[in-house]
This record gives structure tokens, C-alpha cells and sequence, in this order.
């Protein structure tokens, strides 16, 4: 018996789900965002599989220089940018893209002497969010040192982020982008603003390049709309098996703290994940999972590798699969809402001892 957690990942509906953004953003080219392992997908597997994309977006150096040293050709935007001397000469030595977002990444860029210069560059504005982005009255100097660097092959574009695309109609969304579109007009720069949120519902902000992530995977970014509302694909199915079962009578425990007591006789399934996996404790008594086609409760706290089902109205056996999100009857969109948290916090935290099965589904 296999008793490891898997995390299935359909490369076909992968491919599906960026099919889906050339459908809805025909005009713009398509930078796939790839960072944090691909949201817990596998970064390289994941962005084999998106080879149709145009180019592909991570947070940090080290990822992008994994995608190089994979033989990943697409330019590689570093969303985070450089931070250091050798960071530049990593993203030279490799080929890799920048975001500047700060005055004292393009001042320490100024004085250096790279050996290949960079192509593909980015100028993150600060339009709303306060996080990253220079901003909008040193937009002007900084295009300016950046476009007579010797270090740039060629022009720098405007890059922002929305704050709150995931709530539709929400005015600070066109507030942000009248911003943008405002600088890109001025000064005749290629744009990029629309994540997957974006690109679903704002369709002026789609611009000459789209950022999707989260939609690639197969995942709502919107509370109250589910993939399949939204024509996409789930790509991991979360799995585990049932390890042993047991028999309570009333009043017998279950887990740290007791937190279930047992009201009746009540048959229970341990099952192989925890938060040593990655499957959130948050999920700790309010929990589902599915089993032999039905959903049931996760009983008491989530422990470190295992968590405990009910099975009492269950036919089942040690060795059965069970569920933990992915399958139709069990989005991953409603167990981020059982655990009072979003759906990219459950993919992406899903450690490297579960298993990526990685398979070409009927997509």
C-alpha cells in the first residue's frame, strides 16, 4: 500500500487553462506566472508544460536561474528584481529580466558594468497597491537612467499591480489603471497590469502583456465564482490514503486535546496528511475530504502527518484514496473558505515530501 500523500497535476488542463487566457486576452501576449514552485505545481514540470507561453514570470533570482539551467528559452521576468551586485550579474550570466521598483536598485544598476546587457526589462509603478513601484513623479528619472544605461539592450516597459481585482467593480481597480494608461500614453511604453482576476474582468487593462497565475492552475480568484464558472481546469487533485480505522464508542476522543469527543458510536479512518505536508491545520475540525464519493468531516486537529475522518456512514477499507481537495464535488475554492483563508495559501504550501504525479488528463 502507497500511504504518501500525491498531488496529481493534469499538464493537459495546464495547457487548457492558457488556451483559455489567449481566448480572453487575444491581443496581449502572455507572461505565465510560474513563481512559488509554480503555486505548488512543480516550476519546472509546470513550465514545460506552458511552452506556448511568451515569456514567464517568477518572484526571485534563484527561480528564475532553476528555469535557465532547465533549458527554459522564453525570457524570465524576476518580479522582485535585483538587490545586490551579484544578483545582476546572475540575472546577465543568465538572461534574465528585471523589475525595478525602486530608486536604489536603478542608482547601484547605474554604476555597474555588466557583461551581457539585460533585455526585457520592467518599471514597476506604484499606482495603488503601497507595496512595490516607484513612484509616479519619479517615473520620468527613472525611465530616463534606465533607457541610457549601457546595461539595457533595449526599452524599459511599465509594469503595476491591482490591489483589488478580485473585486469586481470595485473603483480603485480603474483608478489604478487610468494611473498606468495615463504613463504608457506619455511615454510610449509596452504595458503589463493584468493578473488572472484582471484579465477575467477587466478588459482595458489587458495592455500588450497579461500576467496569468493563479487562473493557469485551475483556480477561481473570485470568492463567489468557482473554476468551472469561470471555464478553467483544476490541475491538482490533492490525495491520501487511509492508513487504519477504528471503532469509538460515546465519550472516546479523538486527537490532540480531545477536541472531538465521540457523541454515539462513531467509526473513524486516519488518513496519511498534515501540516507537515502542508494540509493547513486551520482545516482542524471544519475540514472535508472526499471518500468513495462522498464528503465527510475531519475530526479533531490536524496533526503534523495524519488527520482523522468519519467514516461511520462510509463503506471503506485501509488502502482507500481520500480526497483532500481538487475532485468536483471538492473544489479547493471551498476548502480555502473552511479554512478561512485563499486558495493560493493551500496550493502553494504543499510541501516537497508529497508526491507530484504529474499525467496528461482528457483535457
Amino acid at each position: 500500500m502507497h500511504s504518501s500523500p500525491t498531488a496529481k497535476i493534469d499538464l493537459n488542463a495546464l495547457q487548457y487553462n492558457l488556451s483559455r487566457v489567449k481566448e480572453i486576452a487575444p491581443r496581449s501576449k502572455i507572461m505565465s506566472v510560474v513563481k512559488a514552485n509554480a503555486y505548488g505545481h512543480g516550476l519546472i514540470q509546470s513550465a514545460q508544460a506552458l511552452s506556448d507561453s511568451d515569456a514567464f514570470a517568477v518572484a526571485r533570482i534563484s527561480e528564475g536561474v532553476r528555469l535557465r539551467q532547465a533549458g527554459i528559452q522564453q525570457p524570465i521576468v524576476i518580479l522582485e528584481g535585483a538587490f545586490s551586485q551579484t544578483d545582476f550579474e546572475l540575472a546577465s550570466e543568465h538572461c534574465l529580466s528585471l523589475v525595478f521598483h525602486q530608486v536604489a536598485q536603478i542608482e547601484l544598476f547605474k554604476i555597474l558594468e555588466l557583461a551581457t546587457p539585460l533585455e526585457f526589462c520592467w518599471l514597476m509603478v506604484e499606482t495603488g497597491m503601497h507595496r512595490l513601484g516607484v513612484a509616479i513623479n519619479n517615473v520620468d528619472m527613472a525611465l530616463i537612467a534606465l533607457n541610457q544605461s549601457p546595461n539595457i539592450s533595449d526599452t524599459i516597459g511599465l509594469m503595476s499591480h491591482f490591489a483589488n481585482a478580485d473585486e469586481r467593480n470595485d473603483p480603485r481597480n480603474q483608478q489604478q489603471l487610468d494611473k498606468i494608461l495615463q504613463l504608457t500614453e506619455k511615454h510610449e511604453c509596452t504595458l503589463s497590469m493584468a493578473n488572472s482576476a484582471a484579465i477575467l474582468s477587466i478588459d482595458d487593462s489587458h495592455g500588450d502583456w497579461v500576467r496569468p497565475g493563479l487562473m493557469l492552475y485551475g483556480i477561481s480568484p473570485f470568492e463567489k465564482s468557482s473554476a468551472i464558472d469561470l471555464g478553467l481546469k483544476p490541475v491538482m487533485t490533492l490525495t491520501s490514503t487511509i492508513i487504519t480505522i477504528q471503532d469509538l464508542v460515546e465519550g472516546e476522543q479523538v486527537g490532540y486535546g480531545g477536541e472531538f469527543v465521540a457523541d454515539k458510536p462513531t467509526r473513524i479512518a486516519t488518513v496519511a496528511i498534515g501540516y507537515g505536508d502542508g494540509y493547513s491545520r486551520q482545516l482542524s475540525a471544519v475540514g472535508t475530504v472526499l471518500i468513495n464519493n462522498k464528503i465527510t468531516p475531519v475530526l479533531g486537529r490536524v496533526s503534523m502527518d495524519m488527520i482523522c475522518i468519519d467514516i461511520s456512514d462510509i463503506e471503506a477499507k485501509i488502502g482507500d484514496d481520500v480526497c483532500l481537495w481538487g475532485d468536483k464535488k471538492l473544489p479547493v475554492e471551498i476548502i480555502a473558505q473552511q479554512a478561512n483563508t485563499i486558495p493560493y495559501e493551500l496550493v502553494c504550501q504543499i510541501s516537497e515530501r508529497v508526491t507530484r504525479n504529474y499525467q496528461h488528463g482528457e483535457s
